[in-house]
């Protein structure tokens, strides 16, 4: 199976012009920021309820604790929210009327949670109108992946940021671009 392709800074500019023209644009917002930023897989995005994201007082958390039933790998892991992340989930939240803790934070037009399919297909569709090639649900999760290790973050600490037992499974998203390579040997 094909790796996801790497979002450019122009593809996630084309996404979110798109998600403006559409309905639920902070919802869209949201869930395509929470695989971004938040390299999340779609099944975890799907599986978050407002508990997971919400303090008692309302305020988002900095820290998402999924629990074994929420991953791939069956093994609990943290997703650590950056602010700008935290800002976008207030302003879909500031869309939500019920803050039930057992709801799904995501809902469809419909009220009901995604499913990892439906979200599949939302972001498959998504990146398609957007006029994004070849992108897939995971493209967000591998862009940021692979961004972090641009910057110079160590691969364990990427391994612990995509939730992977492995740092072999990790190696496998970064994407090498000719920026790394210009970077890289310009250290000489």
């Amino acid at each position: 199976m094909a790796q996801a392709k790497t979002l450019t800074v122009t593809e996630i500019d084309q996404v979110l012009s798109y998600l403006e023209t559409r309905k639920y644009p902070e919802r869209n917002r949201a869930m395509f920021f929470m695989s971004l930023w938040g390299a999340c897989r779609v099944g975890e995005i799907s599986a978050l309820k407002m508990g997971d994201v919400l303090n008692l007082d309302g305020t988002i958390k900095g820290e998402i604790r999924l629990s074994a039933n929420q991953t791939k790998g069956g093994q609990p892991r943290t997703v650590f929210l950056p602010k700008k992340l935290q800002e976008e989930l207030a302003k879909y939240l500031a869309t939500r009327f019920v803050k039930n803790p057992e709801f799904p934070l995501f809902h469809t037009a419909g009220r009901l949670g995604f499913t990892a399919n439906t979200l599949t297909q939302h972001f498959f569709w998504m990146y398609r109108a957007a006029g994004v090639e070849g992108a897939s649900s995971h493209s967000g999760r591998r862009s940021r992946i692979t961004e972090l290790a641009q910057a110079g973050i160590g691969v364990r600490t990427l391994a612990a940021i995509a939730g992977h037992r492995s740092i072999v499974v990790t190696q496998r998203y970064i994407d090498v671009n000719p920026s790394m390579i210009r970077n890289a040997v310009e250290l000489v």
